[in-house]
């Protein structure tokens, strides 16, 4: 029998290409800004030749900037993952990676990016019903739901509750209708809880209600809730679903943002 001892430093030598393809982390130029609003900006990160990453619409990437690698944060992906070339994310003004990504980042850049994942992934059945629940920059990953399911012509329903400030603060507002136009299983609806009572808006007021929600529930066991956004407004989504209308929790799958 022949014994072969090896040291540790062998074996993590021998584990170090597998741990590299599990988890390549990927420096990428910031093709193209566009500001969405004044305090958000979406970033298009441009894949390096020979990148071509295997991921699903919903899930979220991790940057951060080659000058502070220890100061990292997670954004949902509001692309999808029909397109090819680059991730978009769609950041707003808050802490210090919002603030600077927001205010400083421009094409040309560079970013840091570890590959996407997460579990927030849109059911793409022909019977079902998703029911997308979503506050302020909450809206981004259901944006990349209604690109892919556009695109693939799917006949899955998804309908969007968006809760906002006011008017002003409706991300990705012109795309969204022009998705409802060309995608007859879509709907999206939007409520403003802070506008002045003298404002011409004629749309939904206030904050999502149960009631709300359940006006837009067809069949409660074709359904799949998502919830998108602050704490608050997910612990809301959680007691709706899982405590009033007693729903399976394999029926709601929820993004918290702090």
């Amino acid at each position: 029998m022949i014994c072969i001892l090896y040291t540790r430093r062998d074996l993590l030598e021998a584990a170090a290409p597998f741990c590299f393809m599990a988890k390549q982390i990927v420096e990428m130029e910031i093709e193209k800004v566009a500001m969405e609003l004044p305090d958000t900006k979406t970033i298009r990160l441009k894949w390096p030749e020979g990148y071509d990453p295997d991921f699903k619409t919903g899930q979220f990437i991790t940057l951060y900037w080659p000058d502070t690698p220890g100061y990292k944060r997670a954004y949902s992906l509001s692309s999808c993952a029909l397109d090819r070339g680059f991730f978009e994310t769609t950041v707003k003004r808050d802490g210090k990676m919002g603030t600077r990504i927001v205010d400083w980042a421009k094409p040309g850049d560079r970013m840091f990016v570890i590959p996407p994942t997460g579990k927030f992934l849109p059911v793409y059945e022909p019977n079902k019903h998703l029911i997308c629940v979503a506050g302020g920059s909450g809206v981004t990953p259901f944006r990349a739901f209604v690109r892919e399911a556009t695109r693939r012509k799917l006949e899955t329903r998804i309908t969007i509750l968006y809760s906002v400030r006011t008017t002003n603060d409706i991300i990705f507002n012109d795309e969204f209708h022009k998705l409802e136009l060309d995608n007859s299983h879509f709907d999206f609806y939007v409520t403003c809880t802070r506008l002045h009572p003298q404002d011409p808006w004629t749309g939904r007021r206030g904050r999502i209600t149960p009631e709300w929600v359940k006006e837009h529930i067809h069949d409660l066991s074709t359904t799949v809730f998502y919830a998108c956004g602050p704490n608050e407004l997910v612990g809301f989504a959680e007691h709706l679903v899982l405590v009033e209308l007693k729903v399976p929790k394999e029926q709601l799958k929820t993004e918290k943002w702090g």
